[in-house]
This record gives structure tokens, sequence and C-alpha cells, in this order.
């Protein structure tokens, strides 16, 4: 299978001026679907530091909303770019509160001016020393649905230059490039809700851990959250659309720097 291993910037500067406007709204319908469904299972309210619609220079804006509550520490419902200038790139991540070792859900969806496509179950054990838990999480179907995307024809496995970000990737992560079509776009809304509905399961399935542990699992996942958001090789496409100031902003929100809602425990 071929890779793509050029940055997100990279991409975006070779072809910088492709209208995606049509692309960006089926994405964003996507992403959309995904987070009503969630809402429908959790209880969540809007976090007080998220910064809403948002605007930078040459028709470049953005939305981002934060949330929380008893089951979920952190949720990111969001987007970013200049969908008539080829970069998009919209959000729908969950952190899970520490009562629960299932994985966290992460998802992305975006233009490159190409369809840019991540999900991931973001391991809270690792994996190395917890063959069980790999098992049980990263085993069977979902095994199975890397393999049938490593196969794809239609798209490339996509390589982030960011080295840590690799490293919170499980073995089964979904990252890839494709080419603007309506077969690419169904593809991704069938595995997208095929994902979150597995991962929905899980929570619903799961055991309380036991409360000695979860400060232990706090600290853990608001240390890797912070580090792959801080260290995200886009963030110097956002920084370039919108300046220093409102990017640092950004990043903040989405690791939770100045959260108003406290944290489940």
């Amino acid at each position: 299978m071929a890779h793509i291993t050029k940055s997100i910037d990279e991409l975006v500067a070779e072809q910088g001026g492709v209208d995606r406007q049509e692309t960006f709204e089926q994405l964003w319908a996507i992403t959309t679907e995904l987070f009503e469904k969630v809402k429908a299972r959790f209880d969540i309210t809007q976090d007080g530091s998220s910064v809403g619609d948002y605007s930078g220079k040459d028709g470049a804006q953005g939305f981002l909303s934060a949330w929380a509550g008893p089951e979920i520490d952190w949720l990111i419902y969001s987007w970013t770019g200049n969908p008539k200038a080829s970069f998009t790139n919209m959000h729908l991540t969950i952190n899970l509160g520490p009562q629960y070792d299932v994985p966290h859900f992460g998802f992305a969806l975006g233009t490159t001016p190409d369809l840019f496509f991540y999900q991931d179950y973001m391991p809270r054990k690792d994996l190395w020393t917890h063959p069980e838990y790999a098992e049980k999480y990263y085993g069977g179907e979902v095994n199975d649905t890397y393999i049938e995307w490593e196969r794809s024809e239609r798209f490339k496995h996509f390589i982030s230059r960011h080295m840590y970000t690799r490293v919170a990737q499980s073995p089964c992560s979904l990252a890839y490039g494709g080419p603007v079509c309506a077969e690419g776009i169904d593809d991704l809304r069938k595995v997208a809700h095929a994902q979150l509905d597995r991962w929905i399961a899980w929570v619903d399935a799961a055991e309380q851990q036991p409360k000695s542990a979860r400060a232990a699992q706090a600290d853990r996942d608001l240390m890797i959250r912070r580090t792959i958001t801080e260290g995200d090789p886009a963030n110097i496409v956002v920084e370039n659309l919108f300046g220093t100031e409102l990017c640092d902003q950004l990043v903040a929100t989405l690791w939770g720097r100045d959260r108003t809602l406290p944290r489940p425990e």
C-alpha cells in the first residue's frame, strides 16, 4: 500500500487554492451526525472556555466547542480552515472520565485539498504489558477494519511527521488520505458510524475502575491529550490562517487548559 508522508502544511501548500466548500459541508455533516449520536447517549454540557465561531484572514473561519459531563472528561466538536482554499479540519474527540479504562474516541475529517480521515480508539493502558486489554479492544472486528483499510485501493495510509503522535496511536489507528469522490465520502460515513457505535457499546458494557486508580488515570489522560495537541504539526497551518494569539487559544481549548466545568471523578 502507498503511504502519504508529506505534512498537512506541505499538502496544502502544493494545492492551496482548491474550492472544497461542497466537500466540507458533506464532511461536517458526518461529524455532526456523530456528535448528535453522542449527545443522545451522554449527559454533556458545553464548557465556558468554548470559543464558538471565529474568523481569520482571506476567508478563513472556524468553530470550536468543548463539552464535559459525568462520564465525559473532555469532548471537542470543532472545525477550522478555509473551505474555498483547500484546507479544512474537523474534530470529534471524546476523552472519557477516569472511572472507565475504555479507550478514548478520536475522530477527524478534512481536506488538504484531498480527503483526510483519522479515527482511533486511544489506549488507556500500555498495550505491551496489558495484552488482554489489547485483545479486548483492538482484536477481532477492530483489527479486521484496520486490515481492510490498509488494503484499500482508494485511500493511502497517512503517516504523521510528529513522532509523539505516532507513539500515541493504537496499532489499529485509521489515518488515510484519498481523492474527493462520492464513493470515498460514503466509505468515511460508514466506517465513522460503525466505529462510534462500537465505542458506545463498550462504554455501555464497561465496569467502573476502583477509585484508587482514577487519579493516576486522569493525570495520564491529560498529559497525553496536552502533548498531542500542542505538538500537532497542523498547528502551523492554523497559525498562518488565524495568527499566533488565536491559534494559542484554540490549542489551549482543545486540551482544556481554561476549562470551567469540573472533571469527572
